[in-house]
């Protein structure tokens, strides 16, 4: 069987989110006729690419039950399925109101987290209608990525349900944040534990995003994983790909592009105080630019940031390789290296193949700096000392050599393990493993 019938379950196909990019990749060239996602509607946006897949059964209001008083304020979704074959995305998504959503991201759910509440207010489970689609719609293999005890119960359920093969993809360890998230994280923790480790039981296939996570998970849950990170185009990413390593003119330009948040912004602060020292003392004019969603009010201290909006997908080949550093951090709070310490950023490969050098900052025990450190890709700061910053973006910015040494050295890990025939073909046969 060459290409199954999937079902994949919570995350979507989108062009926004380092899971739905990385599903993307991973999934492309498959029919659309044997895809399908179940997933929240909270997760379906106007981001949404139906580019791979168009089959999309929303868990609304039937799945997704609140307890009182919140089923009195929650917005109501319809559930069942979208029709994106016959309607734009801008169509069926309805808008949000941002206060709303502002109100809800800010200050209730994270009072609800810290409360141990959460997870408990709703019920995600199976409902008439959902499991009728699921015996018509008929998958021979369940792929899921799922984030957080109610997902993951969901995923067991459906997996009993269907009596189908399922392949469980893990992205974060977040499993390891559980108990610092509300003061009853000793208790939820044990909860989770249990939970997720019965999910890992009945799953057919184990996958992850990076080879420490390999590792890990090995000597955690006694079982074996397979790594499978973000995959790349070499003929989109070639059209922007450096192939001069000399300074792109009198405004050095340094790069970051993606998320904000947690494990992330203390890093984009550093080096921001870094290039600020760097210029004051040396008269250059070192630009930062944050290539991310919305301007933080602390960017305007800085003189040496630039603020871009998130561009479409098909200009980052070009964006990346005018850069003359890319810059791929996380913080060092023992918060944000729990969340993220055997995650690997889907951008990664995606700057390994711009050719242009890249700078990780970031703890040394974590599955980024052990995948740089083990093949030579990005000059590496593990530790957070702003001196040491400092003497490792000047180097970068003037030695052509080591410039030239890291970028070609990232090209050619990107063309050896990410690939996308390659990676594809391979993720393919895992799956198909399943099934035989």
């Amino acid at each position: 069987m060459d290409f199954p019938k999937i079902l994949i379950l919570i995350q979507p196909f989108t062009n926004n989110t380092g899971g739905g990019i990385t599903l993307g990749n991973l999934f492309k060239g498959w029919p659309k006729n044997k895809l399908a996602v179940a997933s929240l509607p909270g997760l379906i946006n106007t981001n949404i690419d139906t580019d791979i897949c168009d089959t999309y059964y929303q868990l609304g209001e039937k799945e997704m039950t609140w307890k009182f008083p919140f089923n009195m304020i929650k917005r109501k979704y319809t559930s069942g399925l979208l029709d994106f074959q016959n309607h734009s995305v801008q169509e069926i998504v309805p808008k949000k109101s941002k206060l709303r959503s502002r109100v809800l991201i800010n200050y209730i759910e994270p009072s609800l987290k810290w409360l141990g509440l959460m997870e408990t207010i709703y019920k995600l489970d199976l409902s008439e209608e959902f499991c009728n689609w699921l015996d018509e719609y008929q998958p021979d293999i369940i792929y899921a990525q799922a984030h957080g005890r109610n997902r993951v119960k969901f995923c067991s359920r459906v997996k009993q349900y269907t009596n189908k093969p399922m392949v469980f993809h893990m992205m974060d360890d977040w499993p390891e944040f559980v108990r610092g998230e509300s003061i009853f994280g000793k208790y939820w923790e044990k909860v989770v534990d249990k939970e997720f480790k019965k999910l890992l039981e009945v799953s057919d296939l184990h996958l992850g995003i990076s080879e420490l996570m390999e590792v890990e998970y090995l000597r955690r849950y006694n079982i074996q994983f397979k790594a499978f990170h973000n995959p790349i185009d070499f003929d989109f990413w070639k059209k922007g790909q450096k192939s001069n390593w000399e300074i792109n003119g009198e405004y050095p330009k340094i790069l970051y592009a993606g998320r904000m948040g947690l494990g992330i912004e203390k890093s984009l602060k550093l080096l921001a105080e870094t290039i600020s020292i760097i210029n004051k003392k040396s008269g250059r004019s070192i630009q930062f630019i944050l290539q991310v969603a919305e301007k933080k009010k602390w960017m305007n201290k800085f003189k040496c940031i630039i603020h871009r909006p998130f561009v479409p997908y098909e200009e980052l080949p070009e964006k990346f390789g005018e850069a003359d550093i890319l810059y791929l951090p996380y913080d060092f709070s023992e918060k944000a290296v729990k969340f993220i310490k055997y995650s690997m950023p889907t951008k990664a490969s995606e700057y390994m193949i711009s050719g242009t050098p890249i700078l990780i900052f970031a703890p040394g025990d974590t599955a980024l700096v052990n995948y740089a450190e083990k093949y030579h890709w990005a000059k590496v700061v593990k530790n957070e000392d702003i001196e040491e910053l400092v003497n490792s973006v000047e180097k970068l910015l003037d030695c052509p050599e080591e410039r030239e040494r890291y970028g070609k050295s990232a090209i050619l890990l990107a063309k050896d393990k990410h690939e996308a025939f390659k990676v594809r073909n391979d993720f393919r046969k895992a799956l198909i493993s399943v099934i035989e």
